[in-house]
């Protein structure tokens, strides 16, 4: 499902007028011509559509995520799967206040990038690895990644956001990343490491163990890694379940 099939962040359209418009044919901005709903509402949405187009030939998804609930940002992700990058990071406790970041894995086009504190680990590294994205997924970040990292490296993620917690609830999908994984039968290539773990993983090289690291950075980005998947399967589920339940006799 793209952007250009959802009409819920136009003002005043909820689900079930988006659902209506649907179910009339209307499943695409390019189909829409106003006759199902009121003459006010069909002036917001062709005004939407109009101002919509702009944004998509930028490669912008910003302003659909922002009118988006959480839970149903998923949408944005196929306009731009290809500049979505996956985030995930790793720290010494659960305080931005207290704690550090030690380790920060990005995957982005199939390529996949860890940044280690002392070493390469900045603002700066950070905030130019986030400019060359369009979409930003985590797993649980709206609540603990992203405010750490602008509490800790006085970033401002700005970045449109999926937090794939959300989406994964809406699917009946709960409980942590790893329990998910196993769930939906996606693999890792290394046993099961707790975040407790990864706190003592970083305190067993800082004190001398460069092996502790290794497995740190591994795990670190094997949680990166495997959001791509999930993101896939999580998109084709939802498809299925909100759109194309409702318009597969079109």
């Amino acid at each position: 499902m793209r952007i250009e099939n959802s009409f819920i962040p136009v003002r005043g359209v909820g689900e079930a007028t988006e659902r209506r418009l649907w179910e009339n044919g209307v499943t695409h901005w390019e189909e829409f011509d106003g006759s199902v709903v009121g003459s006010t509402l069909a002036d917001r949405i062709e005004t939407f559509i109009d101002e919509g187009w702009t944004h998509l030939e930028r490669g912008d998804v910003s302003v659909f995520a922002e009118a988006l609930p959480a839970a149903s940002r998923w949408r944005c992700y196929e306009n731009v799967s290809d500049e979505a990058c996956f985030l995930d990071i790793e720290t010494t406790g659960l305080s931005a206040d207290r704690n550090d970041v030690t380790t920060v894995s990005l995957h982005r086009g199939g390529e996949t990038k860890t940044f280690v504190k002392d070493r390469d680990l900045t603002g700066d590294r950070l905030a130019r690895e986030l400019e060359e994205s369009a979409l930003l997924v985590t797993f649980n970040g709206q609540r603990f990644d992203v405010p750490f990292l602008e509490t800790c490296f006085d970033l401002e993620v700005d970045l449109p956001h999926v937090d794939l917690m959300y989406p994964c609830k809406k699917i009946g999908l709960d409980g942590g990343l790893k329990a998910i994984e196993r769930d939906l039968g996606i693999d890792r290539d290394m046993p099961d490491i707790s975040g407790r773990d990864a706190v003592r993983l970083w305190h067993e090289y800082e004190a001398g163990d460069d092996a502790a690291l290794e497995t740190l950075v591994e795990y670190n980005r094997a949680d990166t890694r495997n959001m791509e998947p999930l993101m896939e399967i999580v998109t084709d589920r939802l498809h299925e379940d909100v759109f194309a339940s409702v318009t597969a006799g079109e």
